[in-house]
């Protein structure tokens, strides 16, 4: 059985409440791995979800770690959580390049795909940073260095450019809306199978030995609202284009 780790989709707010002179003060846990998660498990891969807490201490530190799965998804994880333990951070420890890593993986035969958030790609306020890394010498579009959020709370469409491809088997044509996606710039000698606006939607990238693909919106809320966490074909998307990754 064929192993997909999701990295990322978790997390944590911190709340004030203010009521006339006094105060307090409420935490919470939350994820958005759910639709994804069934959609990994429906399609008999083994699925494995590492949220970003976690991500920060436990994502390998080594090639052979990674090599442990066949795909690795990242979604809404800043690159900083790669680049960033502990380790380093508190301690001024040298430790291995997660993201260098990850660019490794995919040229070594692995497969790797970036899903649209408010921390993949550039992100809000350009935090994402995955520009920077290794990472984006491995993906079939160019990460912008700036907020590459484009917020249409008014929904947007995406639109269908290579029917026949077999991401698309299965799947039906009539695309729900959602609220938003990374803009980013599609590099040349890549796929670009759907659009949404005039900027990449679905695109797909052979590098050495292995594969990339991103998705430029949420697999999730807010981004992914109802309408297309619920779509008739949700599932089947998210399936093929693995499937793809590992063919």
């Amino acid at each position: 059985m064929k192993k997909v780790l999701l990295v990322g989709e978790s997390w944590i707010s911190y709340t004030t409440h203010i009521k006339g002179f006094d105060t307090f003060y409420t935490s919470t846990y939350a994820s958005g791995e759910r639709f994804l998660a069934d959609a990994m498990k429906h399609g008999g891969y083994d699925f494995t979800f590492m949220p970003n807490h976690e991500a920060m201490h436990d994502f390998p530190y080594s090639l052979e770690g990674l090599q442990e799965y066949d795909v690795i998804i990242l979604s809404d994880i800043g690159a900083n959580t790669l680049l960033l333990p502990d380790r380093v951070f508190t301690r001024s420890e040298a430790s291995p390049n997660r993201c260098n890593l990850l660019e490794q993986y995919v040229l070594e035969g692995g497969a790797l795909l970036m899903v649209g958030g408010y921390m993949t790609f550039a992100g809000i306020d350009g935090k994402g940073k995955w520009h920077d890394t290794a990472v984006q010498n491995v993906l079939p579009v160019e990460v912008l260095t700036v907020d590459d959020r484009m917020e249409h709370p008014e929904g947007i469409t995406p639109v269908t450019l290579d029917p026949k491809h077999p991401i698309f088997n299965g799947v039906s044509p009539d695309w729900p809306f959602v609220l938003g996606y990374n803009k980013t710039i599609m590099r040349d000698g890549y796929e670009l199978l759907a659009k949404i606006g005039e900027d990449p939607f679905i695109a797909l990238g052979e590098f050495g030995k292995g594969r990339s693909a991103v998705v430029t919106t949420d697999c999730s809320p807010h981004w992914a609202p109802p309408e297309f966490c619920n779509w008739e074909s949700y599932e089947k998307l998210w399936q093929n284009i693995v499937a793809w990754l590992l063919a």
